[in-house]
């Protein structure tokens, strides 16, 4: 480290819990995203709270920045490593504190993952729903507001954290919240730092909400023989109100991949929509009822229902997979995802308007929504060493988010800002934004916390 008091104190703190070596600095010097990776000068690896404190304490009188390290799942460059900073990594902190299934809640410290979680919950007759298609940690996914396939019935991490540790860049360990369902206390300081991206402060525990495990599950696929017919089913039951747990959608081009990838039997390359249902048998059998009707409604095929367990489970993990089998088709290559979402009633227009100007560009976009709630992404393969298709990328992306930003929605629905979406902060939020550097500023007015994510 250039810094040789910071590093000297470090040492002194951590033992051989702290490291240069060029190993695990590459090891923690970023995300899945497009980006190269950024070395920074050491990683530290707490265990507790107080350790956290006093490593931010010392950065910050060193104005030497930190970047908070999960299980490096995001998308957007949220954890790129920083070049004159160190990255702190919480994998020491992977702690189930407290389980209250009566009340259905619990606390985890920031690296427990969310099937980690839910294998601790299995037998206590509740589970944690939000699952993006990575095993992400839960600090990860409350620090960029993360969702998943379930967010139609159970919402995003905004709606299931009641409460935070934080430590901030004084070094001052901050509880928010509490285990109440609700409270009128305040300023919402807990939702403040949910989706921060590690810029105000460290998340290091979170206090969540859980919901019983249901009593009948069940999982079924419907293929169409076009993308705009699949999405207006979507778009059609939510509108009707039906209670559903998840909608998803996979063009064409994904379910060709998935099939592959994923070993998936009896299906055809057709847009495809897959559903599952939570409640108990009779709310189930209404729901789908009314499901199938509008599905042929829209010319959708017989639906093909998972009839085990072990064939749900494989039909959502080709799901989970999607981002990954799109990176296996070839070797050395990265992938481009967009990350828009938009009101229901808008998201037709928006896929259409995805699959046409995709094709304008001459490029294959393999595209998969969390379609209940309006969001999807298209995952776009490209050689890094080719600027110029990284570039036709881009102007495709842009028109994609002016097209979002026109009907109503956002730049992001899951993925968070990171470095890769700051521009397009600017196109949604020019008028939050000088609010929201205020914050920045009063929390942190040294700027060591991930400093140039989000914006500048």
């Amino acid at each position: 480290m250039k810094n040789k008091s910071l590093q000297n104190e470090l040492i002194n703190l951590l033992g051989d819990r702290f490291s240069n070596s060029l190993s695990v600095r590459g090891n923690y010097s970023g995300g899945e995203d497009v980006f190269d990776p950024i070395l920074s000068q050491a990683v530290v690896f707490p265990k507790n709270n107080e350790e956290i404190s006093t490593i931010i304490k010392g950065c910050n009188r060193y104005k030497t920045p930190i970047v908070s390290f999960g299980t490096g799942t995001s998308l957007e460059g949220n954890v790129l490593g920083n070049e004159n900073g160190i990255t702190l990594s919480l994998e020491k902190m992977n702690k189930i504190l407290s389980v209250n299934e009566d009340d259905f809640d619990c606390r985890v410290q920031a690296f427990v993952t969310r099937k980690q979680l839910n294998a601790e919950l299995k037998n206590k007759g509740v589970f944690f729903p939000i699952d993006p298609g990575a095993d992400a940690s839960l600090g990860g996914m409350t620090a960029t507001s993360a969702s998943g396939t379930m967010a139609v019935k159970y919402g995003t991490m905004r709606n299931v954290v009641n409460g935070l540790t934080v430590i901030l860049a004084n070094g001052d360990i901050i509880k928010t919240g509490t285990r109440s369902k609700k409270t009128a206390a305040g300023y919402n300081l807990t939702n403040l730092f949910v989706g921060s991206e590690g810029t105000l402060g460290i998340i290091s525990e979170i206090q969540l909400r859980l919901n019983p495990i249901p009593e009948s599950i069940m999982s079924a696929i419907c293929q169409f023989n076009n993308l705009e017919s699949a999405v207006l089913t979507a778009q059609q039951i939510i509108q009707y109100g039906v209670s559903i747990a998840r909608i998803e959608m996979l063009n064409k081009d994904q379910m060709d991949i998935s099939i592959k990838y994923s070993s998936l039997a009896n299906l055809d390359i057709k847009p495809t929509l897959f559903f599952e249902f939570h409640g108990s048998e009779n709310t189930n059998k209404e729901s789908i009822e009314i499901v199938e009707s509008i599905s042929n409604e829209n010319n959708g095929s017989k639906f093909k229902w998972a009839k085990t367990t072990e064939e749900r489970n494989k039909l959502w993990q080709a799901r989970h997979d999607v981002y990954y089998s799109v990176k296996s088709e070839k070797s050395n290559i990265k992938v481009y995802t967009t990350d828009i979402c938009v009101p229901i009633s808008n998201l037709v227009e928006a896929i259409t308007f995805a699959e046409k100007e995709i094709k304008n560009y001459g490029l294959r976009a393999p595209m998969v929504g969390h379609v209940g709630d309006g969001n999807f992404h298209v995952a776009i393969q490209y050689d890094p060493k080719n600027k110029k298709s990284y570039n036709i990328i881009r102007k495709f992306s842009d028109k994609l988010i002016d097209k979002a930003i026109e009907l109503e929605g956002t730049i992001t629905g899951e993925h968070g800002v990171g470095v890769h979406k700051k521009e397009y902060l600017i196109k949604q939020h020019s008028d939050n934004l000088p609010y929201m550097k205020l914050i920045k500023k009063t929390l942190d007015p040294n700027n060591i916390m991930n400093p140039g994510k989000i914006f500048d």
